[in-house]
């Protein structure tokens, strides 16, 4: 399967988001660029997701519909076509890392997923339905994690 290049200016794969990106310091989105959507790609699919949170992983931000011909997404912005579905905190699009206070680093996975076809999901998805909905229609996907505490 093919690889799409994603990457952030605001950190570096593995390193600690900057505060300004969690709950308590603006719960603004982090900006990132992407490169590599094979042709064929029907929409692109971010997902940012913290597997440390418990038995399910906690759904950060969710962002589907996005158009094959973009390239990354401003700081606080949505990418270029992209429709953002409800987070695990119950607000809709970016929901920034929050984790109890004094555990190890949380990890959140920015995945990006470029499909051949669109994606249906149910009203209000949950990690593991937008997993099961990618299965048989990724082409190519990039992943980056970013590491926080409080």
């Amino acid at each position: 399967m093919a690889g799409i290049m994603l990457r952030s200016t605001a950190f570096n794969d593995h390193d600690l988001l900057p505060g300004r990106f969690s709950q308590e310091g603006g719960n603004v989105s982090p900006p990132l660029e992407w490169s590599g959507a094979p042709d064929g790609t029907e929409e692109l699919v971010l997902i940012v997701e913290d597997p440390d949170a418990g038995k399910t992983p906690f759904l950060h931000w969710l962002v589907t519909d996005i158009s094959p011909d973009s390239g990354g997404v401003a700081e606080g912005g949505v990418p270029e076509g992209g429709r953002e579905w409800p987070n695990s905190f119950g607000t809709t699009g970016w929901g920034g890392p929050h984790p109890p206070r004094h555990e190890d680093p949380h990890r959140y996975f920015f995945r990006l997923y470029a499909l051949e076809r669109p994606l249906t999901l149910p009203e209000a998805p949950q990690a593991s339905d937008v997993h099961r909905a990618l299965a048989d229609k990724e082409i190519a996907s990039g992943t980056m994690v970013g590491t926080f505490y409080r």
